[in-house]
Order: C-alpha cells, then sequence, then structure tokens
C-alpha cells in the first residue's frame, strides 16, 4: 500500500524499509528530468532533511527525508538515465531508508493525496 507526502512523494513500506519516489503530479510539474543526484548508502538522515537533488528543463528541486533513518540502498541507475522519472514516475524509486520506527500511519493515503494536488 502507497502513502504520500504534501511534497509529492510517494512511499512504499517493504518489511523495515520505505522505498521512496515522486509521484506522477510531481514528475508533470517538472518536466523533463535532466539530472539526479542521490544520497550515499549508509547515510544517516533527519525527517525533512534535504537529500536528493532532481533537475528539469523547468526547474531544480530537492527530495526531502519523509523520515528519520539510514539510507540503505539508491536506485543507481537513475544518475545515468534520469528521464526514467518521467516515464514512471509511480514505478521508479529513489532511495530506501531504514527508519528508526517504520509507522506511515500520518502520511496520506491515495484518495487523501487526490483531493491535496485536485
Amino acid at each position: 500500500m502507497l502513502k504520500f507526502t504534501e511534497d509529492h512523494e510517494w512511499l512504499k513500506q517493504d518489511g523495515d524499509e520505505i522505498t521512496v519516489g515522486i509521484t506522477a503530479h510531481a514528475s508533470e510539474q517538472l518536466g523533463d528530468v535532466v539530472f539526479v543526484e542521490l544520497p550515499e548508502v549508509g547515510r544517516e538522515v533527519a525527517a525533512g532533511e534535504e537529500i536528493v537533488v532532481i533537475e528539469s528543463v523547468k526547474a531544480a528541486s530537492d527530495i526531502v527525508a519523509p523520515v528519520g533513518g539510514v539510507i540503505t540502498a539508491v536506485n543507481e541507475a537513475l544518475p545515468d538515465n534520469p528521464g526514467a522519472v518521467n516515464e514512471d514516475a509511480m514505478g521508479t524509486w529513489f532511495f530506501r531508508i531504514r527508519p528508526a520506527a517504520v509507522d506511515l500511519s500520518g502520511f496520506m493515503d491515495e484518495a487523501a493525496y487526490q483531493a491535496l494536488i485536485g
């Protein structure tokens, strides 16, 4: 089951890890993504910390850590193929994080996210 943030990120819990990507809405707002800088595996991050840089033909943007924890994996294909975000935003992940506590109950479900973006 996916959860969503107000920053247009999607979250998917997988065991004790959370996989994070951006929504199709975010991808559409960015336009053609031309650059992605990912965090280092093993990096400890705080909730709300900017950890991914995305550049498109329109703008630069950041992905923030939705929860505090340790980065356990990054999508190593993205820096070489940043356009994958535009091709399949909901199927393209950026990083996985192992939070101190796995609790996604404070995030929106898909219906609430759709209401947010109108």
